[in-house]
Order: structure tokens, then sequence, then C-alpha cells
């Protein structure tokens, strides 16, 4: 039985949400070879789906490079960032898009083996994949010598997290599959030449593999037409909070906050979070700005807020979740996300000086560039940017603060 998951929401694309035959795309590349596969790739200028933003094209390209006979292609599937569910539609409603975007990513690369790695709080769908893995098995898209091709073998297995959000960083994902304490790696060496068990391996996000089989069957060049110069293709994003039709939507990147606010019926807003948790918190003054690479970028989380909510009360929402999921391997993140937050603590109490407030961001800046990973690197955002676009509500609270240097 397939898992009930928010039925209630709206589902709207062309592309990721349009009908694909499982096998397809898997043929389609067979027909292209690797080679031209990979450039159709290229030509779509797609970017990761996960937030970071990395060429898919070079990672493919780099870990098929790489001189090893063993290689692995992993799904990320640890799905953590507060307001995003886009892969939890994905994995539940559409698996074999992703399932057949990590055959076509293993037949590009030469690994031999795909492992996801599941969300620890998306177990009750652990069956419901593993079915559909099985199915795929008895339709020979998994499994040795595929599609008659002696060099063409794939098989996936699934691996389950256990809750910690810095999992969802790439090399503390492989560190918990390796059965390791999740902590992000010094890098480099890098997982296309050094990641699971020290062989190379393809880490990308579940939206990032289903996307691939499109690309292949509509053209790397009539991919890159979607979207802007350098955010092209539609991209799905799990709009929440104060709106009427909150949901998954594919849009093509470039649109306005105030087009995507009018499209899920959001009144009076206040404030759009963009990106989760550690994205920026932008202002009714900004809703003209564009979400893209170039402006906006996101992972596809977007949290809108309207004029009852508190903006210190989300800012201390935030920043209570970054000190409980630092994993505290770093300084910067482990002592500076309490440090942060125990100043909100203290803009709520009323005790503090702008001299202490401007100390504060001084240590947020010094985090973004000094922290290990990008849990601390952009856990600063949500603090920098309620503080700089929300001054006049956050410290014009009654008895709040003392007004000198």
């Amino acid at each position: 039985m397939e898992p009930n998951v928010i039925k209630k929401t709206v589902r709207e694309g062309s592309i990721l949400f349009s009908n694909l035959t499982p096998g397809d795309g898997i043929k389609k590349a067979i027909q292209l070879g690797r080679q031209l596969s990979l450039m159709e790739i290229k030509e779509s200028k797609m970017k990761g789906r996960g937030g970071a933003g990395f060429p898919v094209s070079t990672k493919l390209m780099l870990t098929a490079a790489a001189k090893d006979p063993v290689k692995y292609v992993v799904c990320n599937a640890d799905e953590g960032e507060p307001g995003t569910f886009k892969d939890r539609v994905l994995l539940a409603e559409y698996p074999h898009k992703f399932l057949e975007g990590m055959i076509i990513a293993g037949f590009i690369t030469g690994a031999k083996e795909g492992l996801i790695y599941l969300r620890g709080e998306y177990v009750y769908m652990l069956r419901h994949l593993n079915k559909i893995i099985n199915e795929f098995r008895e339709k020979k898209l998994l499994g040795e010598n595929l599609f008659g091709i002696e060099d063409f073998s794939f098989d996936v297995k699934i691996t389950l997290g256990a809750g910690a959000y810095v999992c969802g960083e790439e090399t503390a994902l492989i560190e918990s599959l390796e059965g390791h304490r999740g902590e992000p790696r010094n890098r480099p060496p890098y997982p296309v030449n050094t990641g699971f068990m020290e062989h190379p391996t393809a880490v990308n996000n579940v939206e990032t593999l289903a996307t691939l089989p499109h690309i292949l069957l509509i053209g790397g060049k009539a991919f890159s037409r979607y979207g802007t110069e350098q955010s092209t293709g539609s991209k799905l994003f799990s709009i929440s909070g104060d709106c009427k039709k909150p949901g998954v939507y594919e849009l093509e990147w470039g649109f306005t906050v105030k087009s995507m606010l009018e499209r899920v019926g959001a009144k009076d807003t206040k404030a759009v979070q963009i990106g989760g948790a550690s994205g920026v918190c932008i202002p009714e003054s900004q809703f003209d700005r564009r979400i893209a690479y170039e402006d906006l970028p996101t992972g596809g989380s977007i949290i809108i807020f309207n004029k009852s909510r508190s903006m210190l009360h989300v800012l201390k929402n935030f920043m209570e979740f970054f000190v409980e999921e630092s994993c505290g391997q770093c300084t910067p993140c482990r002592i500076g996300n309490m440090k942060l937050l125990e100043g909100v603590e203290k803009i709520e109490k009323g005790e503090y000086t702008f001299r202490y407030i401007n100390t504060l961001k001084d240590l947020a800046q010094t985090m973004k560039v000094s922290s290990k990973c990008g849990l601390g690197q952009s856990s600063p955002n949500p603090f920098l940017s309620i503080l700089e676009n929300f001054k006049d509500e956050i410290f014009s609270l009654k008895g709040n603060g003392v007004y000198h240097e």
C-alpha cells in the first residue's frame, strides 16, 4: 500500500509531475551512450536540487573519470530542512523517477551499486520503496547485465538514517552510511574521488536524480529553455505557512516572490523565509525579488508568515533548532549557535545593548566563513536577515533593550 503523504496539498508542474513510463529514460541513455548522455545533462546546465547548486554534470563527470573499478551512486533522501517536503512526495508518489535517475547515473559513471539514504522519520515508506525496487528487478531494470550489456549492472539498497539534520551534508551522510557518527569530513578529498568506503561516489538529491530521465527524453537544450540563464529548468518548491493553498509546486526558476504569494493565496504577508531554517527571511519591501541562484537560491523550502507572527519568536525557533542539530565537531558552529540563541533570548528580555548586537553580527559573519560544513555556514542566515529586515519590529518592542552604544 502506498503511504498516504500530504494528499490534500497541491501538485502542479509540467516536467517532474508529468507522465514517465519506467525504463524510457534508461533506454534513451543506452541509445545515446555514456558520453552523449553526460553531454545532454551538461547542456541542460542543471544544478543540484538539494540547495548547494553544484553542477550535476560535473559531479557525474568527475565520478566517471575516477580510476577505480568500484564506484557508488548515493541518493540523498535525508530531507531534514524545516519546511521542506518535496522529496517526500517524490519518494511516496513518484519513486520510479528517482530510481531511474539513479540507474542513469550508474550507467554514466560506471557504478554498479546505488545506496538510498532514507531519512529516519520516513521509515514508514521503507516497505513501499522496497516493493518498487523489487518491481524494477522483475522488469530487468535492476540487476546484472541490464539490457544485454555486459558491463552494465546496477542494483539498489536502502539504508535508514537516524534523524540527524547534519547528515543532509554529503560527507556526514557517507560517514553515517559507513556506520560512523554523522560528522562532516575534511575536504579535499571529495566524495567523487574518496567517498563511500573510500571509493568514488556521486551523491545527489532525490529531485536531482528524478530530473535526469526527463532531461534525456526532452533534451538538454530544451530543458535549459526553462528558467533563467543561470538557473535553468523547473524546480519543486515546498510552500507552506500562512497561505490558502500550501503544497508542492513545480515552477520555472526566476519567478518573483510576489507572484508566488498570489498563486498560493497568501494574504497580509509580513515575511517569507526562503530556503528553510538556514535560508534568508525577506520583508514585504523585497517581494519583487526572484527565486533563482542569481538572487534568492533555495533547496525548495518556502515558509510564509503573515502579520500576526512575531519575527523574534520565529528567529528563536530557528536558532533553537540549530543548537539542537549542530554535530558539535567544530567550534564556530557548536559555540556560535549557542551564543546567537543566547542573544535572541536577551533581546526577548530587553537585556542588551546595540554594541552587543553588533558583536553577535560579527560572530555570525565569522561562523559563515569558518564553520566546517554547510550547517554552521548557513545557520547565521536567519539571524542576520531577520535582525536586519525586521529591526523596527524587534527593537521597538516595549521594554526591549537599552538604546545606546
